[in-house]
């Protein structure tokens, strides 16, 4: 009776369990032996220069680990050890350790403890080949930087996981990022894959790649160029704009010191081209001559008694940089001297409103747009503010001080005014390629005219007399017609020093490229027509060539600067 009773209950329980609970139990064990997801990367989109360049890749590399539970399993052959001594044997050769120090770390409890990072692909297929119970053979993506220091401070860098921490490498990290693949499969006891078994997967999708409009050989030549003149006048930094004045593309943007995205050491802005500020000086009288012939208060030939020091209307007085007698000069004469006294002279009669509106027209006190992370907008006071400005401030923006600028922003002033007075968004991305390998170039917004044609015109026309017959006679190219402006100022906020420019148009009769250097507070001296004009003219006949733009095909009919 007892024994009728047992079976019974075990009866009972058994149609309990497999008729009535049986697929809730069974999912509960498979769940039990299914492993957790194990992911896959997506490779992480390139970067390349405007050439299709490798700047930036992920190549493919492999992580050697352990299930030492696994290891024992190992039977040898031919007379070889079993288990971990035996996994040894055959492991340490490929990988290039000593078989007793491997043999320690096969040992022990853990499903996974990796062995050797950084494994090759070769390598790693052998490895696979052995066939090795518990070892495994997962593959990674390693981000390098082929150029080294090239473009360093354009491309930025990705932490150890592959995620961007500055640069392009951060600002569009959310495309150049992969989406990782997954797997879940049906595990035994110590984890090995159960034949047969239930298993899931997810592909891997890689990242879209980046074409800049970088080109790299000018970029190299810049870079190179740039940190020579820096060591050779001793200067804290210096940076150097290339942009193309029709398409608002960016050939090189270099500053002083780029790193190396390989070994990343950082302290402060890696592009201060783009985030660091500084007085414009001379380069800016560019907007107050645009101004004023915009306005009609002056024609490029009208005629000033120009002094050393002139009192303005509004009772402040202003000195040039040199002491001079009176000079008979035009209105031409007066950009190319680079006179501050007579810049005054033409620019008091804008009103304040004027002389905020031409500012802001021409980019300042906004950022560019640049696809660069900590992009600064300069400083340019709010123009509802400036009828309460001390009065030597008010004067003082005619010449370029009492705002700031980027260096980018400074470039792109020369660049509208070399595009026939339109405005267009400088920008590093030319296009995207998706994981099917669809190319979509990037969506550039429509230019802005700041001045009209003629204004524009007729200053490119008077700034190449700054390099003709003024103060910007280094920057000459043989063969090409250039029009630029030299600029000296102190450093922004009164501090030590002077920041010197040249900032250029070339070729001026067909205007392809606009090109800044500037240089913080160089020792050798202070003035942009000596320490920065002969670079623009290196880099930018170097960038002329390596885009095939043909020389100047006739030659400038010029303002007078004198009468």
């Amino acid at each position: 009776m007892a024994l009728t009773l047992v079976v019974l209950v075990f009866a009972g329980r058994l149609v309990w369990v497999q008729g009535i609970h049986g697929s809730e139990v069974a999912a509960i064990a498979l769940a039990k032996r299914l492993t957790a997801p194990q992911e896959s990367i997506g490779t992480r989109g390139e970067i390349t220069d405007a050439d299709g360049k490798a700047l930036a890749v992920s190549v493919e590399r492999y992580v050697i680990s352990v299930n030492q539970l696994l290891v024992a399993d190992f039977q040898g052959t031919n007379g070889t050890s079993d288990g971990a001594v035996g996994v040894a044997d055959r492991l340490a050769p490929l990988l290039d350790m000593d078989p007793a120090t491997l043999g320690a770390t096969l040992v022990g409890e853990r499903e996974y403890k990796v062995i050797k990072k950084d494994v090759l692909p070769a390598v790693a297929r052998e490895i696979r080949a052995e066939g090795l119970p518990g070892v495994n053979v997962d593959k990674v993506a390693e981000r390098i930087y082929p150029n080294g220091t090239l473009a360093g401070n354009v491309i930025g860098f990705v932490n150890s996981s592959g995620v961007g921490l500055d640069g392009l490498e951060a600002a569009l990290d959310d495309r150049l990022q992969g989406t990782a693949g997954s797997e879940v499969y049906e595990s035994g006891r110590r984890g090995q894959p159960i034949p047969g078994g239930f298993s899931e997967s997810t592909e891997a999708v890689a990242g879209d790649s980046v074409q800049l409009t970088l080109d790299a050989d000018i970029q190299w030549k810049a870079q190179e160029a740039l940190d020579a003149q820096v060591a050779a006048t001793g200067a804290d930094s210096g940076s150097i704009v290339v942009m193309d004045t029709v398409t608002g593309e960016i050939y090189a943007l270099a500053d002083s010191g780029s790193i190396d995205p390989n070994n990343p050491a950082v302290d402060g802005s890696l592009a201060p081209s783009v985030s660091d500020i500084f007085e414009p000086g001379s380069t800016g009288k560019v907007i107050t001559m645009a101004a004023a012939l915009e306005s009609g208060l002056v024609t490029p030939q009208t005629q000033f008694e120009v002094p050393y020091e002139y009192t303005a209307e509004n009772g402040q007085t202003f000195k040039d940089s040199h002491e001079h007698g009176v000079l008979n000069l035009t209105t031409t004469g007066i950009l190319a001297e680079s006179s501050n006294t007579g810049t005054v002279m033409i620019g008091q009669h804008l009103t304040l409103a004027q002389r905020y509106d031409y500012l802001s027209r021409f980019g300042f006190g906004a950022k560019t747009g640049i696809e660069l992370p900590a992009e600064s907008a300069g400083r340019l006071r709010a123009g509802d503010t400036w009828d309460t400005w001390d009065k030597r401030s008010q004067l003082s923006v005619l010449f370029g001080q009492a705002v700031s600028v980027t260096a980018l922003q400074a470039t792109s002033v020369f660049a509208t005014i070399a595009n026939n007075g339109v405005h267009v968004q400088p920008h590093l991305i030319k296009g995207w390629t998706d994981a099917d390998g669809t190319y979509t170039a990037a969506e550039i917004p429509a230019g802005t005219q700041v001045v009209s044609e003629q204004t524009a015109d007729t200053v490119l026309s008077m700034l190449e007399s700054v390099v003709d017959d003024g103060t910007g006679a280094s920057a000459s190219i043989p063969g090409y017609r250039v029009a630029g402006k030299t600029g000296t100022a102190q450093n922004f906020g009164g501090g030590p020093g002077i920041t010197a420019s040249f900032i250029g148009v070339a070729p001026a009769d067909s205007p392809r490229l606009a090109v800044s250097v500037v240089l913080k507070n160089p020792r050798s001296s202070e003035w942009g027509g000596t320490v920065a004009a002969p670079v623009f003219s290196d880099v930018t006949a170097y960038a002329l060539a390596e885009l095939g733009v043909a020389p100047s095909g006739s030659q400038a009919t010029l303002f007078p600067t004198t009468w």
